[in-house]
């Protein structure tokens, strides 16, 4: 008997092993493009690597939440080629890590993200090594919003053109008082081309999405509030725009995630798998994967202690 059981328990370890390892490679890796349709990812960053500056740094918390930041402060952390790289590198890591369980995207120095370097831009302008860029960036934003981390980016400052489609890659977006995305895609001749339209609209809705574009409206917290691109608003005590003021909004930006992200990572990772495959999925296989992440955390050691504490009703 006891060597039935225990070749059961195998088994549905087994199964569960199985269950994340295609949920890994559907909703993580791989993003949208692969060499199935042309894309040589090595190659990309190989150009991407030409036009160098700035950095996109990482920083993993024993708390479970991770801080990326986009600090090329000169350009108003305007992605140059070797960030783009960075932040595919950066995706990598957090898609690595068992202990995630949040993630707050910022940019350096009191702005948020100009959207892309126009050194790097005008380099590579010939339609083909723009559409190549086009693909790296969509492949490295999807990751990020597929992350089984419950994201939100820290708008302060402005969020302009590839910035402000950064800001759709994460789950939640709080801005700081003073704060502006703007699509600006519209003024450079130009739309999104990093998947920032297409996110935007589930996001907004169509209707509101076309004022954006077509508009270039300049969002302010209220009216981001008002459309839903904005999840909340940040008021800090410490005038300016120093270090301080930022560090006091970032602690803030902390304890808003954290009232979603208590609990152990691997159900705060299984919550967020759920709702993803709910969103992108038909229900029949977002059905599927639902069963299949319950029975990763189902009899899982966070689901025998809430059954020994008692704690469904606290």
């Amino acid at each position: 008997m006891a060597l039935c059981a225990a070749k059961r328990r195998l088994l549905k370890h087994a199964g569960s092993c199985a269950a994340w390892a295609r949920l890994l490679q559907r909703q993580s890796s791989g993003g949208v493009y692969s060499s199935s349709h042309g894309f040589n990812q090595e190659e990309i960053r190989e150009k991407l690597r030409a036009f160098p500056g700035g950095s996109v740094d990482l920083l993993k918390q024993e708390s479970g939440i991770a801080v990326l930041t986009i600090n090329n402060p000169s350009r108003m952390n305007a992605f140059s080629g070797s960030m783009m790289v960075d932040l595919e590198e950066r995706v990598s890591q957090l898609e690595n890590w068992t202990d995630g369980k949040g993630l707050i995207v910022q940019g350096a120095a009191g702005s948020f993200c100009s959207g892309s370097d126009l050194n790097a831009v005008r380099a590579i302008s010939n339609p083909q090594d723009g559409m190549k860029m086009c693909m790296f960036m969509q492949n490295s934003l999807t990751r990020l919003l597929r992350l089984p981390l419950i994201s939100v980016a820290l708008v302060e400052g402005r969020a302009l053109g590839g910035g402000a489609e950064l800001t759709t890659a994460c789950d939640f977006r709080l801005m700081a008082s003073g704060s502006v995305i703007q699509f600006v895609h519209k003024h450079m001749g130009l739309v999104p081309g990093w998947g920032g339209a297409a996110r935007l609209v589930r996001i907004v809705g169509s209707q509101n999405a076309l004022k954006l574009l077509g508009g270039a409206l300049k969002v302010d917290p209220e009216l981001g509030m008002r459309i839903g691109l904005a999840d909340g608003v940040l008021e800090a005590t410490r005038a300016g725009e120093g270090a301080g003021h930022t560090s006091e909004l970032l602690q803030q930006v902390e304890n808003w995630l954290g009232g979603y992200t208590k609990g152990p990572a691997p159900v705060i990772q299984a919550v967020k798998r759920v709702v993803l495959s709910g969103r992108e999925l038909p229900l029949s296989e977002a059905l599927r994967t639902e069963k299949d992440v319950f029975g990763t955390v189902w009899g899982g050691p966070a689901n025998l202690q809430a059954l020994a504490s008692k704690s469904k009703h606290k």
